[in-house]
């Protein structure tokens, strides 16, 4: 029948986008058609009828009898809580009107899921145990809320506890949230808020009280329980995070820093509890595994951060409500959750940093590591010999590339550790504890010293040997600067990887740096070497292919210097030279061209004593200008126009 998931699907849908009143007048619909269906509906202007009770035997001749009650019920809640949001603005509260109208809704429905009950209960209607249990957890569901509109304190809690621990049985069974959906968010915060209306110790876990008011007087009830679950009316709870024993065997005390304050919050108690619990399980798991591979001692942490993860969440939500209820922050009991707050999130942030560390490899990743990460489980004197065999040759042919993107992982790593560091400064109370703060800085000064080292090793890979001094240099002092604090921490021995640095760690990177540093100094004086041997080569082939200081006679020597080795080039080698036709100047001397007016042509006289080569010289000058005298009549000859057809008459 799906009691539960069809209410809570009703629920959903219509709240979606609408309020109650919407959700209310959706139901009125959704039951006219209903009662269409089973042909109950009053015709209009018909006479009316009394409604009466439902039987087992109409449930069994139709099951959409079941819905009608349903939907009844639904429909008396939905009106009781939109009167409820109503009023909820009111400044005064609701008032004595409005409450008693919401409780007699309220009533109305718990009444007829109640008659739902009774009938499914008979015999013949083939309803199952779950169904008859769904049914009675929502009836006491009901008479709940109507119990704490009343403010019947005692009586709410005992029919809230039957939901309790009903939707606790069928959540382990049925798949979905629909139950821990119910229990979070509607039962168990009734439970806590009516339990601290009678003055309940918060100690008591939620599923203590359900267990303690649990009406066990009904043997029908408890009979339909245990046939499903017999030992949940023993500890309250499927889950043992959340039993009774859980609670009993809690710790009621937690020290930090030299504080100790009292938990007063049964969630925190167990949730600390676990966190002690699953430290003790990674430390006997890390000393027995034989296999050191970072993702597999990495995987070893997840359930200790699972635990300080809870920690954190009960802490943060037990603040949340004394907030809620008006606590100031100057009352005792919120101080001490501010410490159990500043306590419990160092410790998941340390296990964080721990894992991290471990993923990193050995020595927090300070020793170079190409190889493999990830590789096939085989014994291990196979993988042993396989290893000394392929070592050399992995190292050999492993690309830069591959080397780099390690590095990469680990410098992601390294980035994650220092964010850890730095939310733990924002804290309550870290800033005022000096030592704590000292220390906190010195490790990230460690941890920053690693990612240098990292980023060094990287530029050392791709050829930037100066950048790696640098880097190398600058994780020097961070080491240096942290060194002082972090030798006068004490750890103790076989622990595992979190949050505190040993001696050991801060030491050997101590020398690996130093180590490191003058190799690089090394590694940028050899580079200079070689780059004043390849300028002094470049400089002896360039002195042999450089041009003669004769032919560099118009521009300015560079700095200054003159190269007087290579003035000329010797021994001298046949080269073209420039000459100019002096003929041509001796020519014009000589040469008259005719005028417009096409006068003689004459040459002028020679300056000297007629001479033998002075007389040839005008001849040839005669000889030029009568040759172009006939050039020019054969010019004009060829311009006169010709005479075309017969007796010189041309068309």
């Amino acid at each position: 029948m799906d009691i539960t998931k069809v209410v809570v699907s009703l629920r959903e849908k219509a709240l979606l986008y609408g309020d109650y009143a919407t959700y209310r007048s959706q139901l009125a619909k959704k039951l006219l058609n209903c009662r269409k269906k089973l042909n109950i509906a009053t015709r209009s202007r018909g006479k009316f009828h009394p409604k009466s009770k439902i039987t087992g035997e109409q449930i069994a001749g139709n099951q959409e009898y079941v819905q009608l009650q349903l939907l009844t019920a639904e429909r008396a809640w939905a009106h009781a809580m939109s009167m409820k949001a109503i009023h909820s603005a009111d400044t005064k509260g609701i008032s004595g009107k409005a409450r008693s109208h919401i409780v007699s809704r309220l009533e109305k429905g718990a009444r007829t899921a109640e008659e739902l009950v009774n009938a499914l209960s008979e015999d013949g209607t083939g309803a199952t145990s779950t169904d008859l249990l769904e049914a009675r957890a929502y009836a006491a569901l009901l008479r709940g809320a109507a119990y704490f509109e009343k403010q019947s304190w005692q009586a709410c809690l005992e029919s809230y506890s039957i939901p309790r621990i009903i939707y606790s049985l069928l959540s382990t069974s049925v798949k979905g949230d629909i139950f821990k959906d119910l229990l979070t968010e509607t039962i168990d915060p009734s439970i806590r808020y009516a339990a601290y209306k009678i003055k309940v110790p918060r100690t008591q876990p939620i599923a203590s009280i359900a267990l303690k008011t649990f009406p066990i007087a009904d043997r029908v009830l408890v009979d339909r329980i245990t046939a499903l679950h017999p030992t949940i009316l023993k500890y309250g709870d499927t889950d043992p995070k959340h039993s009774t024993s859980g609670a009993e065997g809690a710790p009621t005390t937690l020290a930090w820093r030299g504080r100790k304050v009292s938990i007063e919050d049964a969630a925190i108690a167990v949730a600390w509890a676990s966190v002690n619990t699953a430290k003790s399980k990674l430390t006997e798991r890390l000393s027995q595994s034989s296999d050191h591979q970072p993702k597999e001692l990495a995987a070893a942490y997840d359930d200790i951060l699972t635990a300080s993860q809870d920690a954190v969440d009960a802490t943060k939500q037990a603040i949340d409500e004394l907030k809620s209820e008006g606590v100031p922050q100057s009352d005792p009991r919120m101080q001490s959750l501010q410490i159990t707050r500043t306590a419990v999130n160092y410790e998941m942030i340390s296990w964080r940093i721990g894992r991290n560390r471990v993923l990193t490899g050995e020595d927090d990743g300070a020793r170079p590591d190409f190889g493999e990460t990830s590789r096939r489980k085989k014994n291990i004197k196979e993988e042993q010999q396989e290893e000394e065999e392929a070592e050399p040759q992995r190292k050999k042919d492993e690309a830069p590339g591959r080397q780099i993107a390690r590095l990469k992982e680990k410098v992601v790593l390294y980035d994650g550790t220092l964010q850890s560091l730095e939310s733990i400064t924002e804290l309550p109370g870290v800033a005022n504890d000096e030592e704590l703060s000292t220390r906190l800085q010195a490790t990230l000064q460690y941890f920053t010293a690693l990612k240098c080292l990292a980023i060094a090793r990287s530029h050392s890979i791709a050829g930037n040997v100066v950048n790696t001094l640098a880097l190398v240099k600058h994780a020097v002092d961070e080491c240096q600067a942290a060194l002082p604090v972090l030798l006068a921490e004490e750890s103790t021995s076989g622990s595992p990887r979190n949050i505190s640095v040993t001696k050991q760690d801060i030491q050997s990177l101590h020398e690996l740096l130093r180590g490191e540093l003058e190799r690089s100094r090394a590694m940028v004086e050899i580079s200079n070497l070689q780059k004043q041997q390849q300028q002094s080569t470049a400089g002896e082939a360039s002195a042999t292919t450089k041009k003669p200081l004769i032919h560099q006679l118009a521009s300015y020597p560079a700095g200054g210097v003159v190269d007087l080795k290579n003035i000329v080039a010797y021994p001298p080698q046949i080269e073209s030279i420039p000459v100019k036709p002096l003929f041509l100047d001796a020519a014009w001397n000589y040469i008259e061209y005719p005028d417009k007016t096409g006068g003689a042509t004459g040459t002028k006289p020679s300056s000297g004593a007629g001479s033998k080569e002075a007389q040839q010289q005008k001849g040839t000058a005669a000889a030029i200008t009568q040759e172009k005298q006939e050039e020019q009549q054969q010019q004009q000859q060829q311009q006169k126009p010709q005479k075309k057809g017969w007796f010189g008459f041309g068309r």
